[in-house]
């Protein structure tokens, strides 16, 4: 099969639409917002009246970059959940409408699926069934993927996810919004062991990170009260140390699950995917586990439509469709 798919991605702060066809992407437009740097986070009602303003730009770009008129479309995909509701609102209602007034039908995808499924745009491509390590601002994830509809989350955080853990804990160290990225450049600058912080030690598979930035929090309290200057003249250190932390966090889990699950194809999703740290460290672990790593390109790591559109692809092949009454659901589990 070879249906023409827009795909739209609302699920946080970046708007995004992209069209496949084929199987293969054609655009993947993504339109970021910066309002939220001021406030050191993003805020929902912002981030939904900033999708309302890109959207229409966003899709006229990514038609117009793939060539192809709203009328070639067979089907129109958008992201339910889950996310912040009021941006998924505005890309749903606008997916329905558009579907509505083309007579398309509708696939539903849900977001942490598509993270996943990104690995199949562009080769190598793991092959089922595969174990996945999904780590975003939102989540921290272990899937079993047995097929593109298939999956089964064998663990996860119980408080902060890894992104979250690189953002706040960048945020306690001065870092601007967003901070993981700004954490990663200094960490390679800087000494992983110098500072000793504790690892979230959880039964199964799970993860905890939350006791990390607690643990950040009062030693940089500790610290400065001596030495005012402290961060400042350690801050490469400080990076690479809570970095290295978060990386044996999620290297440690990764590694007993594998090894339970019998699985050596290991694939890697999400935003904190783009990180250079756990990307280099994650593939040392590969060489000494016998591993075979999938990591998919920066662009289809953070949030964007042509992991949508990737997803909406597998579902229009088995048929699975929506009607005009589906709802966004900013809690959509991945099953």
């Amino acid at each position: 099969m070879n249906p023409v798919i827009l795909a739209i991605e609302s699920s946080c702060d970046d708007t995004s639409a992209a069209v496949m066809v084929g199987g293969e992407i054609r655009s993947n437009v993504v339109a970021t917002q910066q309002v939220h740097e001021q406030y050191g986070g993003v805020v929902p009602e912002l981030a939904s009246r900033a999708h309302q303003q890109h959207l229409i730009p966003v899709v006229e770009a990514a038609l117009q970059k793939a060539g192809i008129t709203k009328q070639e479309l067979d089907v129109v995909a958008f992201t339910q959940g889950p996310g912040l509701l009021g941006s998924l609102l505005v890309g749903g209602m606008f997916a329905k409408t558009l579907a509505l007034a083309l007579g398309k039908p509708l696939i539903a995808v849900n977001h942490m699926r598509a993270h996943i499924l990104a690995h199949f745009i562009e080769a190598p491509r793991p092959v089922f069934p595969f174990l996945c390590l999904t780590v975003s601002g939102g989540h921290t994830q272990l899937v079993v993927v047995r097929s593109a509809l298939d999956m089964e989350i064998i663990g996860q955080t119980i408080d902060d996810a890894a992104g979250e853990a690189f953002d706040k804990t960048a945020k306690l160290l001065g870092l601007p919004y967003p901070g993981g990225p700004h954490l990663d450049k200094l960490a390679r600058q800087g000494n992983p062991t110098r500072f000793q912080f504790p690892v979230g030690a959880m039964p199964g598979y799970d993860f905890s990170f939350s006791g990390l930035k607690t643990a950040v929090l009062y030693f940089l309290k500790k610290e400065t009260a001596q030495n005012p200057n402290f961060v400042q003249e350690n801050l490469a250190d400080l990076c690479a140390s809570i970095q290295h932390t978060i990386i044996q966090t999620l290297l440690r889990q990764l590694r007993r699950a594998a090894h339970d699950q019998g699985l050596t194809q290991i694939a890697l999703a999400g935003g904190v995917a783009a990180n250079s740290g756990l990307r280099q460290a994650l593939q040392e672990e590969a060489d000494t586990q016998g591993w075979q790593v999938f990591i998919p390109a920066f662009q289809y790591c953070t949030d964007n439509a042509g992991m949508v559109a990737m997803t909406a692809q597998f579902q229009y092949e088995a048929g699975d469709f929506a009607d005009q009454f589906v709802s966004s659901d900013p809690r959509l589990k991945l099953g």
